[in-house]
This record gives C-alpha cells, structure tokens and sequence, in this order.
C-alpha cells in the first residue's frame, strides 16, 4: 500500500492536519472517524458511529477520548484539540504531534513532550459496533496518562446542545453505560459529568449549517505508565452490552491481519492498487439482510445508482464475487415495474432513478462476462427480460421506450430529476434533463446488447432483444452527435419556453461529461471519435477527474461551496467529479490514446483529504480542492477498475 505518513510539518500544522481525514469502519457501516491533527472539524467525526438498521441511520456516540499527560515534573500537558464557538482553539495538542502515518489501515499517532514520546492506535472490530483505542508509551516516563472521555448520543446528521437533559450514564465493572446504548471500558475510570459547551465544527460552519454543538464529559479512565511499552487501552461497543470484546490490543493486530489479507486477495499490480483495494472495503458492508454498499463516508447511505455503477470496482476488480452475486440477487428482489429500488438514505424505499436499473443491467453482465457465473445469469435472466418489457411498454415517471426511434426517454412531474444528475434546489431540480438524455441511452443500448449475449449464453431465443438494441443503437448513432463535434447531453428535451411536455422539443449541446458512456461502455453505441474526445477533455478534465459542465456554458458554477442550496446549484454545473475518470480513461484506451497522464492527479490525492481514498467531488476551477464526501464509493471503484483494463 502506498505509504501514508506526515511529521511534523503536517502534524503541527493546524489548517494542514485538519484538512486529511482518517477512517476505519466496522463492516456494518458504522464508523470512527477523525483528522490527522485531531481537531473535529465535522458533526460527524467521532470514535464509535454506531450503524442502526440501514447504514445511514447512523447515532454518534464516543466523540473523544482527550488525553492528558502528567509528566515526572508534575506538570500535565493536555493532548486533544478542540475548536470552540469563541474561535478558539485548545488544547492544541496538534502541536506536539511529530509523526501520523496509516499503516495496513490503521491510523497512529506520535506526541513527543519532551523525552516523553505517547502513541496511539485506533481501530474497529470487523462485524460489530466495537472501537479500541489502545495508548502506548515509547520512550520516556514514567509519566500518568489520563484520557477525558467526551460523549453524547444523537442522529449523525444533527447535534445536541446542554438545554435538553444531559445524557445518562449507567455505572458497570470498569466504565459505564452511555445512554442504555454504548458501552466504555477501561482502567481506574471516575465518573464526571459536565457539559463542554460551544464545541465547534469549521466544516459545517463551511457547509452553512450549524456548526456547533454540546458535549457531554462522561468521565475519565487513568493508568501509570512506568515504562516504554506501558500501555493505556479503551473499548466502547454498541453490539450486546454485557459481551466484552476482545483486548483493544488484540483487535488492532485483527484489523490489520484482515486488513492484509483483503488486499492480498485483491492481488493487486502495484501499491496504488492495494491502496484503493483496502479503500473499497470499506464501503462494502454487511446488513439484516446481506451485502450492501455505503455510498460514502461520513453522511451517506445506501444508494442503488452508486451501488451498481461501484460494482465491477468493489467486487470484481477485488475478488469478491460470491459477496457481489449474493448483492446482485438481493436487489433484483427489489424490481418493481421494471425499476431497482433506490435504498435511499430517506429510509423509504423508493423506485426513482431512470438508470439506477440500466446500471444494474451492466452489473449483472460484467459479473458473468468476468466470473464465468452462468448459472447466476440464467437465474436472473427473467428478471432482466422483464426489465426490457416494462421499459419497453413504459413505467413510472415517463420512463419508456419511445416507438418512434427505439431510444429511452423520460421526464415525469417537475420536481423529479432521474438522472445521476439529480440535485434539486427548494424542490426544483438543477438538471431536470427531461426527454433522452446521452448516458441514459448509452446504457441502455449496452444493457440490451449484453442481455443479447446473456441469453444466447444461456440458450435464449435473443431475437427480439437483438432487434431492439440495433434499433436504438442505430438511432443513437443518428441523433446525439451535434454539430460543434461532440454529443448532445439530451434530444428531445422540451424547448426552453415551454413547460415540461410542451409540444416543441430541441436538443441540449451544453459540454457535459455524460457523453463519455457512450464511447467507453463494454458494448458502447459509437466507437470514440479522437477530435470530439480531445475537444471533450480539454474543456472538462482537471486533474480530479472532469467537470460536469465546461466553463464558460451558461450556470456554469466553479466552486462548489456554500450552504446547502449554493452547494446544491452547483453540484452538477461545474462541480469536478472523480468517477467520471473511469469513462474517461475507456473511451481513450478505445480510442487507442495514452492514459497514464489522466490518472496521474488521482494517484496523489490518494495522500490528502480523505486519506487512502477518493473524494466525492472538487471545485471545478483550480486549484481543484476536494468537495463532498472524503471517502466516495464509486470514486473509488472507477479509479481500480480503470488501473485494470476491462476484459
């Protein structure tokens, strides 16, 4: 894996440390999660994130564990880091940081006071809501090691403040029980109880919500460390109170022995492949009812788009096809009308996505194309047949097969976006793209193509799929190129002047990236076109991945800041998103052009923001820094599916 690890440069910096993100997950979409310099910039950091029933219904519980060292002299230096409401910031225990490194997926720390050098390891059990954080003398001493141990218990995406009752805590053998909800144990703890008022989080201040919270100070665990090799450990778990996890020390050297062994798996070329190897798992999680994907970390959930459009980069490209054939089954359960339900973090289930279903199409192709998995195939070829038919005979929200020239349109109510481009701003959508639009219709016409093979595979009659794919294909062909020399994003998009479903129609040349699906799909309907692709990437690529819309088009917007309604008008009129460098780098391999020079960017971010991982999103203008979610599903899947050229 690619060694991640900063001194003091970075570690006492307080705008350096604060802005690279660590993570490690649970295997159930729970989390802990922090910066590198220790300040909580977001509500969502924490130590224990517990996961409820789906994966985005997440409760924050551990905030901090604050350690404070009483040195040989008596005196006592504090080594947490908090940002407070008045904007100041202390402790400042960033400061004495001299190393952070992220070894096998585990994040350490190095304070150095004096002679006396203090580490500390986190990591979570894999399959329960369980952290250990285990706190080592190196060098020095004997010194007293005394953590402050700060908590509350609230949705995830909100905070508490002191004017509700404080949270209750239930006194057992060695710590106590927050809540009735999580458990902390470890050495000489002493009860406390006091709020820490005004804690503040710059990220979401930067986001425009509310930046600030209360905390509760629960109590404090202490120990002696005498010597090099003392240590101080704390556990807090969610999963069945009165079960002790297993020493913190013996679940750190767990997490590290599964964390190689999910990279050796992954058999990867090369250290930037078992970084991203190790990346994808932690997005790939194990619910009630089976695997699932979190569509990233820290606020969402589930997302069936993302999910299927992660697919080969989760699951194939790292070994994991039994996980992905139990995950393909478990949504195809979910068709209704032709369409895949959207597990959406709204905790309904809902069928609202017009490609969500092309994708998942393309999922089940890719894994028996590259798995040889017959047999899943013929399982679920009526359930994919059928999905044909019911676009073919028209669903929900205008979704259907236009008779007139066999392409996909849609466009239902005016408050529904369909597409991955699906921002809405107080209810209206940004990029409504109502009619046909380019990837849409790229997908499908690959999903019929791969059904064509998929049956024949499976000893179908395949006619009928085979008539219905050179159709659109042929019409594909015949109306998304434009005259500027690249592809209309959407025909038959009702005219500007009139409402959605008026009479006339025109076709949007805005330069978006979509167009990309359709030269780099595995049964792509156009092979690329050198002058269009060059004409593509010089207005959109940036070293992130391509914008989602060129500068200089009408609503272009460069920086994707703001509060939500700013964030939102601009997350896909300008905004950088890294997944796209997947079709990007397709069509240039199809094209027979240089790839090395697109993933380039990529590579190094992999060493900043959400550490080990791929970001969301960027500023579509330069310096292009990173947006959205540090740790991205399917940013991340594209980068490793893309460093292994498709079969």
């Amino acid at each position: 894996m690619i060694d991640i690890r900063f001194g003091p440069g970075v570690c006492g910096d307080l705008a350096a440390g604060a802005s690279r993100e660590w993570l490690v997950t649970d295997g159930r979409g729970g989390y802990a999660m922090g910066t590198v310099g220790g300040l909580r910039t977001r509500r969502y950091h924490g130590l224990l994130v517990v996961a409820g029933q789906t994966p985005a219904s997440r409760r924050v519980g551990l905030v901090s564990l604050d350690p404070a060292v009483t040195l040989p002299s008596g005196a006592q230096v504090r080594l947490g880091a908090h940002e407070w409401s008045s904007g100041v910031v202390d402790p400042r225990g960033f400061e004495l940081l001299e190393r952070f490194d992220l070894a096998d997926g585990v994040p350490r720390w190095r304070w150095r006071v004096g002679d006396v050098v203090l580490e500390r390891e986190i990591a979570m059990a894999y399959g329960r809501s369980c952290v250990a954080v285990v706190h080592r003398l190196v060098s020095g001493g004997p010194v007293r090691l005394d953590l402050a141990a700060a908590c509350t218990w609230r949705d995830a995406h909100g905070e508490r403040r002191a004017d509700g009752p404080a949270p209750r805590l239930d006194p057992v053998a060695g710590g106590a029980v927050v809540e009735g909800a999580f458990r902390l144990a470890g050495p000489d703890w002493t009860p406390a109880g006091q709020w820490w008022l005004g804690v503040h989080h710059r990220e979401e201040a930067a986001r425009g919500l509310h930046p600030d919270e209360d905390l509760w100070y629960a109590g404090r665990f202490s120990a002696s460390l005498d010597e090099p090799g003392a240590e101080l450990s704390v556990l807090a778990w969610a999963d069945d109170l009165a079960e002790e996890p297993p020493p913190a020390t013996a679940l750190v050297a767990a997490a590290r022995r599964r964390h190689r062994a999910v990279v050796a798996a992954a058999k990867p070329a090369d250290e930037v492949e078992a970084t991203l190897a190790l990346a994808a798992d932690a997005f790939v999680v194990r619910t009630a009812t089976g695997p699932d994907v979190v569509a990233g970390y820290p606020w969402f959930g589930a997302w069936s788009r993302d999910t299927m459009t992660s697919y080969e980069g989760l699951f194939l490209a790292t070994n994991r096809a039994d996980e992905g054939r139990e995950l393909l089954r478990a949504y195809a359960a979910t068709l209704s009308e032709g369409m895949l339900a959207n597990t959406a973090d709204t905790g309904r289930v809902e069928h609202n996505t017009v490609d969500a279903t092309l994708w998942f199409l393309h999922a089940v192709s890719r894994h028996v194309t590259l798995t040889g998995d017959t047999d899943l195939g013929a399982e679920l070829l009526p359930a994919l047949h059928a999905v044909v038919a019911a676009h073919v005979a028209g669903t929900r929200y205008g979704i259907g097969v236009d008779p007139a020239d066999g392409l996909l349109t849609q466009g239902g109510p005016p408050d529904v976006a369909l597409t991955w481009m699906d921002a809405r701003v107080y209810g209206v959508p940004v990029t409504p793209r109502t009619g046909k639009p380019v990837e849409v219709n790229a997908l499908w016409v690959n999903g019929l193509a791969g059904l064509v093979e998929l049956t024949g595979r499976t000893g179908g009659d395949a006619g009928g799929l085979r008539t219905l794919h050179d159709r659109a294909a042929g019409s594909f062909r015949e109306r998304f190129p434009g005259p500027a020399g690249w592809l209309h994003d959407v025909v038959d998009a009702p005219a500007p002047a009139y409402p959605l479903g008026g009479a006339p129609h025109h076709d949007d040349d805005l330069l978006r990236p979509n167009q990309l699906l359709a030269w780099s799909l595995p049964y792509a309907p156009l092979d690329p076109d050198e002058a269009a692709l060059r004409q593509v990437t010089e207005a959109l690529f940036t070293p992130l991945g391509p914008r989602s819309l060129a500068p200089g088009s009408p609503g272009f917007v460069g920086r994707h800041r703001g509060g939500p309604a700013e964030r939102d008008a601009g997350y896909h009129q300008g905004t950088v998103w890294p997944w796209l460098t997947g079709p990007l780098v397709d069509a240039y391999r199809r094209a027979g052009l240089p790839v090395d020079d697109l993933l380039v960017g990529l590579t190094g971010h992999l060493t900043e923001y959400g550490l080990g991982s791929v970001s969301e999103t960027a500023d579509g203008i330069a310096p292009h820094a990173a947006t959205g979610c540090p740790f991205q599903a399917w940013s991340v899947a594209e980068l490793l599916r893309v460093r292994r050229p498709r079969r």
